[in-house]
């Protein structure tokens, strides 16, 4: 049985139980909190564990990394949307040490997919586009000026309203350990 058919029996069990009525909740957080993190498995309940979060509470936007690499990418208008649409107020950006893209090569990462398929005329069309994939594809030294980075690029936003707190900080994915790299 594929992993995909577990899950659909099991949420067919889920929902003829009302299994979901303890997480029913509106779309707008609690808490008045966006969370960027990043896409670790070690984090999925950990990390609302380590912050007293429950369902309902905030928004998250995972990423590899918690990295916000573009100013108008996909991960800047998921907050920008919590922020006008959902009511938002606060932002906080979370990596976490021993994290998977310290590690990323690019070079390794482009061999590994030519290995699993991708052509080298595939690579060539990006490089001609104006991406520069081994820059794109880069992982960080340091997951705390990473974070950093990432804060201040939402912080300097040009679309992000007055008053918005924007905030930094780094998990220990074995403890649940939060330390603050960049307070407003």
């Amino acid at each position: 049985m594929s992993v995909l058919n577990e899950i659909l029996a099991f949420n067919h069990k889920f929902v003829e139980n009302k299994e979901y009525e303890p997480f029913q909740t509106t779309k707008f957080p609690d808490k008045g909190l966006v969370i960027v993190s990043c896409m670790d498995t070690r984090l999925t309940e950990l990390l609302p564990h380590a912050m007293n979060i429950k369902n309902g509470d905030v928004k998250v936007v995972k990423s590899a990394g918690a990295i916000i690499s573009h100013p108008f990418g996909s991960i800047m208008r998921s907050i920008l949307v919590a922020i006008y649409e959902l009511k938002a107020e606060e932002v906080l950006v979370i990596g976490h040490y021993d994290c998977g893209m310290s590690n990323v090569n690019p070079d390794k990462f482009i061999t590994s997919m030519k290995e699993r398929g991708v052509q080298d005329e595939t690579l060539d069309t990006l490089k001609y586009s104006g991406l520069n994939l081994k820059e794109w594809l880069k992982g960080f030294d340091s997951v705390e000026d990473s974070v950093r980075n990432s804060v201040e690029l939402v912080r300097n936003h040009p679309l992000l309203p007055e008053g918005i707190s924007v905030h930094g900080l780094v998990i220990d994915p074995s403890t649940g350990k939060l330390d603050v790299v960049d307070r407003e």
